[in-house]
C-alpha cells in the first residue's frame, strides 16, 4: 500500500470500552480521500461509536485515530476538520433555514454579505435555492435532510460525518436522497462515512463499505466485492440474502462439508429431469412457500437432503396466479458452482 496517499482518516489498533463492553476492538482501518465510505453493521456493533470517535464526541480508550496524518484523539470535536450530519437534524428551529445554514460561517465571524452568499451557493447545490427565509417547521423531512447537509457543508469540512442520516424517512423518499447524497458527494469531492445498518443504502452510495460485528470489522471491499465475495458467514447473512450451506448438504452438493453459501439469485428452478451441466451445482426438493413480491418471486424450497434453499427469479412474463399454483410443485435447482462463496466463521 505504500503507493497510496496518506489516508483521510486512520483507525490504528482502535478500541473504545464500557466497562466490560467491547464497543469497538482493535480497529485498524484507512479511508482515503474523496471516498464515499460505509461503516455497516446491526444495532450495538460498533459503526456509531467508531464514527462518534472520529468525530470527537467520544475517546478511544486505546490506539490512535489520524486526520490526514495528525492524531486527533483528545482533540475537542471545534478543532477537527470534519462536521456531522445527524439522523435527528439537529436544526434551530427558531431560526430561518438561511440562518440555520450560515450558523458556522457566523460564528467563525464571516461578514454578512459573503455569508448570504455562501448560503445562496449552498441551498442551491442542495436543490433548496428559494427556501432562505422559511422556518424548519414548514419544511418536509427531506428538505429538513438537505438543510443540515448545506449547515454542514458550508464550512468546507475536509470530512463530512453522516449517522444514519436517512433514517427517519419514508422508503421512496430515502432512495431517492440516496442517489443525490452520492451526487452531492462526487461535486464537493470531500470525504463521507456514513453510518447505517440498511445494506441496501451501503451498496447504493459506497465506493468502500466495512462491515461491522460485535465490535469488529468482518470485511472491507467495494459494495459488488462485499455482495459478490463475502469472506465469512456473518457477511453473507447480513448483506443481501443467502443460503448457507454446511455440513452433510454440504458434502453431498460439493463434496466437503465446510460452509459455503450462495446467492438466492444465481439459483435457477427447473424440471425434474433435466440435464444438469458441467460445473453446475444441484439440489431437488419441493417448493415450500412462495411469496409474489410484483418484480420478483421468492420461493423457500425444501430440499430432498434436509434443509432449505431461498430462491429469488425475476417476473418475465409471470402472473400472481401462475407462480402461486408452483407451491408443491417437486422441483430441481441448479447453480454454477463458480457462485458458491466458502467461508469461514470469523472474519
Amino acid at each position: 500500500m505504500s503507493d497510496q496517499p496518506v489516508p483521510a482518516i486512520r483507525f490504528s489498533g482502535v478500541s473504545r470500552h464500557f466497562g466490560e463492553v467491547k464497543a469497538v476492538d482493535d480497529l485498524n482501518l484507512d479511508i482515503y480521500d474523496g471516498e464515499f465510505f460505509t461503516l455497516l453493521g446491526p444495532s450495538g456493533s460498533g459503526k456509531t461509536t467508531s464514527l462518534r470517535m472520529v468525530a470527537g464526541f467520544d475517546q478511544p480508550t486505546s490506539g490512535s485515530i489520524q486526520l490526514f496524518g495528525n492524531e486527533v484523539a483528545g482533540l475537542p470535536p471545534y478543532e477537527r476538520d470534519v462536521a456531522t450530519v445527524f439522523q435527528d437534524y439537529a436544526l434551530f428551529p427558531h431560526m430561518t433555514v438561511g440562518e440555520n445554514v450560515g450558523y458556522g460561517l457566523m460564528i467563525r465571524k464571516v461578514s454578512k454579505p459573503e455569508r448570504q452568499q455562501q448560503v445562496e451557493a449552498m441551498l442551491n447545490l442542495v436543490r433548496l435555492p428559494d427556501m432562505a427565509g422559511r422556518k424548519p417547521s414548514q419544511l418536509s423531512g427531506g428538505q429538513r435532510q438537505r438543510v443540515a447537509l448545506a449547515r454542514a457543508l458550508i464550512t468546507h469540512p475536509r470530512v463530512l460525518l453522516l449517522d444514519e442520516p436517512l433514517g427517519a424517512l419514508d422508503l421512496k423518499l430515502r432512495q431517492q436522497m440516496q442517489i443525490e447524497l452520492k451526487a452531492i458527494q462526487q461535486q464537493v469531492g470531500i470525504t463521507f462515512i456514513y453510518v447505517t445498518h440498511d445494506q441496501e443504502e451501503a451498496l447504493t452510495m459506497s465506493d468502500r463499505l466495512a462491515v461491522f460485528n460485535l465490535g469488529r470489522v468482518e470485511q472491507v471491499g467495494t459494495p459488488a466485492d462485499i455482495y459478490e465475495h463475502p469472506t465469512t458467514e456473518f457477511v453473507a447473512g447480513f448483506v443481501g440474502t443467502s443460503n448457507l450451506i454446511r455440513g452433510q448438504l454440504a458434502q453431498a452438493i460439493v463434496g466437503s462439508p465446510e460452509p459455503f453459501s450462495v446467492r438466492p439469485e444465481k439459483i435457477h428452478i427447473q424440471q425434474i429431469g433435466d440435464p444438469i451441466d458441467a460445473g453446475h451445482c444441484s439440489a431437488t426438493g419441493r417448493i415450500d412457500e412462495v411469496a409474489y413480491l410484483g418484480m420478483l418471486t421468492r420461493y423457500i424450497v425444501a430440499l430432498d437432503g434436509g434443509g432449505e434453499l431461498t430462491v429469488v427469479e425475476q417476473n418475465l412474463e409471470s402472473t400472481s396466479m401462475e407462480v402461486m399454483a408452483a407451491r408443491n410443485k417437486p422441483v430441481l435447482l441448479v447453480w454454477s458452482r463458480d457462485h458458491n462463496r466458502v467461508l469461514s466463521e470469523k472474519g
